[in-house]
């Protein structure tokens, strides 16, 4: 079975946009895809977040995929904070990530255009 893995960022409350942009999508691989569904809380801290607004919008994005139709029965739904070895890995790609590379990726591009006071590699 092929392997699916997806968040959303925990910057409010889950809108229509996301809904037919990605939810009803999960909602519908869940049945054919090994599903991994996370909120993206450390994704989340290049926009600096005030801390207590965090911890409450990641509960209400988890009770939000829940009421989307996400399963836990059947999909893996978790805090990206929760696991360790995302720091660990982001560390490592983050030495072999060049600036050039960045510059040349399309997220990497609209979102220094967007905020360019805070361009970073957690872009």
């Amino acid at each position: 079975m092929e392997i699916v893995l997806s968040g959303i960022r925990p910057t409010g409350d889950l809108h229509l946009g996301n809904y037919f942009g990605a939810l009803r999508n999960f909602v519908k691989m869940q049945d054919d895809y090994k599903c991994n569904f996370f909120v993206a809380d450390y994704h989340s801290l290049t926009t600096h977040p005030h801390p207590e607004d965090l911890r409450i919008n990641v509960k209400k994005i988890l009770s939000q995929y829940i009421a989307s139709g996400l399963d836990p029965e059947k999909s893996t739904i978790y805090v990206q904070s929760d696991v360790p070895e995302v720091c660990e890995l982001y560390m490592l790609m983050n030495m072999n990530a060049y600036i050039g590379e960045l510059e040349r990726t399309a997220s990497f591009k609209e979102k220094a255009r967007q905020n360019p006071d805070n361009v970073n590699a957690g872009l």
